[in-house]
């Protein structure tokens, strides 16, 4: 995302970052319907930089605010028609989220109070001063420069931890999420179940109609496999067309019956071009395995759950495998 254009004293980056940012101009919108009191603030605030728009009234602004995105929207509160508290209010209607400043020449604290319970990020009282200004709308402008910089860092981190095709969580992250549910369970006496997924002759599947319908079959058994899970579980991509899904805290026996069921929501569902599948129907195989009665470690989970897959596939796909146990579905 754009990086906002902030003065070097308030980014705090060194000279060179900021060269190598590409940065957008702050969008500022001044409203007042005092034609001197916009233009003195206009005056002041346009060597900082910033893009600036006047507005003639409260519903000037909104206008204005529906037809461009502005970063700051500094407001007068005492406008006839529609006031400074209703610009605030109406900024919540907005596809974006503009920062505002009420300015208010009330002496008591009582209108600016209000406006920053409606939402607003600060308030300048008259009569003005001009570094109080520039600094409150510098301070508004480094709040939302930190405020992106949180978004995107937390963006990234969980694109990192997402496979792209299906959005679940790709397989290093499932090592993480299960080497801590494994030592969660060390540490509390909990159970911790591991599904490992596979479809039943994907390669037919793709070898018919191509790897972009593959890609679209995976992503609509991703979706299946998190409808039929519970918020708590973490289902993942582990590689190809199989999958994982780790299920903590229930019974051998729930995460059994789990199973089961995602098994008969994915031989239910309707996938395109699946007549070209063994018995006509795309399905799945599920090996099962359980910490810490089927495993001792987080690789033996792993391994024990994989062993339970193939087994599964051996006697005939389409059905779940409990590690250990002589029963299948």
């Amino acid at each position: 995302m754009d990086q906002l254009n902030v003065p070097e004293e308030i980014d705090g980056s060194t000279e060179e970052e900021s060269r190598s940012e590409e940065k957008t101009p702050v969008r500022l919108l001044i409203v007042d319907d005092e034609e001197i009191m916009r233009e003195f603030l206009n005056e002041v605030l346009k060597d900082e930089g910033y893009v600036i728009d006047l507005a003639v009234s409260g519903k000037d602004a909104l206008r204005q605010m529906n037809a461009s995105e502005y970063d700051i929207v500094l407001t007068d509160v005492v406008m006839p028609e529609l006031d400074g508290l209703g610009v605030v209010a109406a900024t919540k209607d907005l596809p974006y989220d503009p920062s505002v400043i009420v300015m208010t020449g009330y002496a008591s604290m009582e209108t600016a109070v209000e406006s920053m319970k409606l939402g607003a990020a600060d308030y300048i009282t008259k009569p003005f001063n001009i570094d109080q200004i520039r600094i409150i709308v510098r301070n508004a402008v480094k709040e939302r420069v930190l405020k992106e910089r949180a978004a995107e860092g937390e963006f990234y981190k969980e694109l990192s931890r997402k496979d792209g095709l299906t959005e679940l969580y790709n397989h290093r992250f499932f090592h993480q999420l299960l080497e801590t549910e494994v030592s969660r369970g060390e540490r509390y006496d909990r159970v911790v179940n591991l599904l490992m997924i596979d479809i039943d002759d994907f390669k037919s599947y793709n070898d018919s109609h191509g790897h972009p319908a593959g890609d679209i079959a995976l992503r609509r058994l991703a979706q299946l496999l998190k409808q039929g899970s519970r918020s708590c579980d973490f289902v993942a991509r582990y590689g190809g067309e199989e999958f994982a899904i780790i299920v903590p805290e229930v019974s051998a026996d729930s995460a059994r019956r789990m199973a089961e069921r995602l098994l008969k929501l994915i031989e239910d569902a309707e996938f395109e071009g699946e007549d070209v599948m063994l018995g006509g129907r795309l399905t799945i195989s599920v090996g099962i395995a359980t910490f810490p009665m089927q495993a001792s470690s987080k690789s033996e989970l792993v391994e024990h759950a994989d062993q339970a897959l193939y087994r599964a596939k051996g006697l005939g796909k389409n059905r779940v495998v409990v590690f250990g146990e002589e029963r299948v579905n």
